[in-house]
C-alpha cells in the first residue's frame, strides 16, 4: 500500500496502540485536535482520552510526566509541538532520561517525537534541526526517517525500544513523500542505514529530507557521467559507521549533506570517522554541505539562501569529482 511518510507514522503508532496497551500519546492539542500536523488525528476517538492525554503548553511537564511513565513500566510517545521546543526539557531529557540506565541500570522506554526542519518559511523559532544536540549524549538514540516505509518502521522500533528514543521528523516530508509499505507487522532496525541509490564514483551520506537532495545532484551527476552512492544514515546516533565506511572504501570520495547548520554538526563526526578509518581509501577531502551557521530567516528567499540545495551539493560534487 502507497501511503505520505505523515500516514507511515500515524499507522506505526496506533499498531503499537493496538498490540500494547501500556503506550499511550501525551503532548499539546493531540487529543481533539489531533495535533499540529494532525499526525494524532482520530486518535482520541480510537483509543480514549487516557492514551491520548492533551497537556498545557508545558514541555518540561511533557517530557517530565513521560519520564515518569516509563520508569513505572509505561511506553509514552511525547509529542514536541515543534522540535525548537525541546529546549525546554532538555534537562529532562539530558540529564535524566539518558542517564537512567547507567545509574541504576532503569529502563527509559519513552518516544520524544520532534517535528523539525525548515523550507516552510516559519522562522527561526519552528525550523531547526536540533539533532546534533542529542547526538553526543550517551544513553539516547536519535532517529531521523526519509521514507515513508522507514517512518512507520522506525517509530514501531522506537516505541519497543527500552531506551529512550528521539524520533525527529521534517515536516517538509509529511504530505509530499509517499511509498510502498508492506504489509502486517515491521519494523526498520535503530542504527542501521540504508543504501537509497547505489554508486561507484562518488558516496552522499546524509538523512532525513536532504535524502532527497542527494538523489536529485545525483540523477543530474548520472547525466554528466557520474555514478553516485547515497546513504542515508536512518538513526543518526548510534549512527552506522560500517556501511559508510564500506561506502566511502569503495567510491574513494565522500560528501556529508545535512539539514542542520554546518560547525560542530552531524557532518563532523562522519567526516572525523571517514578520515580516521579510511584515510588511505581516500581520492580528495570529504566534503560537507549544510546550512550556514546563523538563524534560520523567516524570508523565503533568505531561508533559501540559508538551506543546503541541489546546486550546493552539484557544485560541492562537480569540485570534488575534478580534484
Amino acid at each position: 500500500m502507497e501511503i505520505t511518510f505523515l500516514e507511515g507514522i500515524r499507522q506505526g503508532i496506533a499498531e503499537e496502540m493496538e498490540r500494547d496497551p501500556d503506550v499511550f500519546l501525551i503532548g499539546e492539542d493531540i487529543g481533539v485536535y489531533g495535533g499540529a500536523f494532525k499526525v494524532s488525528a482520530g486518535m482520541i476517538e480510537r483509543f480514549g482520552e487516557r492514551r491520548v492525554v492533551d497537556t498545557p503548553v508545558c514541555e518540561s511537564g511533557i517530557a517530565g510526566a513521560a519520564i515518569g511513565a516509563a520508569l513505572m513500566g509505561l511506553r509514552p510517545v511525547a509529542e514536541m509541538q515543534f522540535s525548537d521546543f525541546i529546549t525546554c526539557c532538555f534537562d529532562q531529557i539530558v540529564n535524566f532520561a539518558a542517564k537512567c540506565r547507567y545509574r541504576w541500570n532503569a529502563p527509559v522506554p519513552m518516544v520524544v517525537r520532534a517535528p523539525s526542519g525548515g523550507d516552510i518559511h516559519a522562522g527561526p523559532f519552528h525550523s531547526q534541526n536540533p539533532e546534533a544536540w542529542f547526538a553526543r549524549v550517551p544513553g539516547l538514540k536519535v532517529v531521523i526517517p526519509a521514507t515513508a516505509p522507514d517512518a512507520k518502521g522506525l517509530i514501531k522500533s522506537a516505541i519497543r525500544d527500552n531506551d529512550p528514543v528521539l524520533y525527529f521528523e521534517n515536516k517538509a516530508l509529511y504530505r509530499k513523500i509517499k511509498g510502498q509499505v508492506p504489509d502486517g507487522d515491521y519494523t526498520v532496525p535503530i542504527g542501521k542505514a540504508a543504501t537509497f541509490r547505489g554508486g561507484n564514483d562518488l558516496s552522499i551520506i546524509t538523512y532525513g529530507a536532504t535524502v532527497y537532495m542527494a538523489a536529485d545532484a545525483a540523477a543530474q551527476l548520472e547525466k554528466e557521467g557520474c555514478s553516485v552512492e547515497i546513504i542515508d544514515l536512518r538513526t543518526v546516533y548510534p549512527f552506522d559507521e560500517e556501511a559508510i565506511l564500506e561506502s566511502v572504501r569503495k567510491t574513494s570520495k565522500a560528501i556529508v549533506l545535512h539539514e542542520d547548520t554546518l560547525t560542530c554538526g552531524i557532518g563532523a563526526e562522519i567526516a572525523a570517522r571517514i578520515t580516521e578509518h579510511a584515510f588511505d581509501c581516500l581520492d580528495g577531502p570529504v566534503v560537507r554541505v549544510a546550512a550556514a551557521d546563523t538563524p534560520i530567516p523567516f524570508s523565503p528567499p533568505l531561508e533559501k539562501a540559508f538551506l543546503p540545495s541541489v546546486e550546493k551539493v552539484l557544485e560541492k560534487a562537480r569540485w570534488l569529482l575534478n580534484y
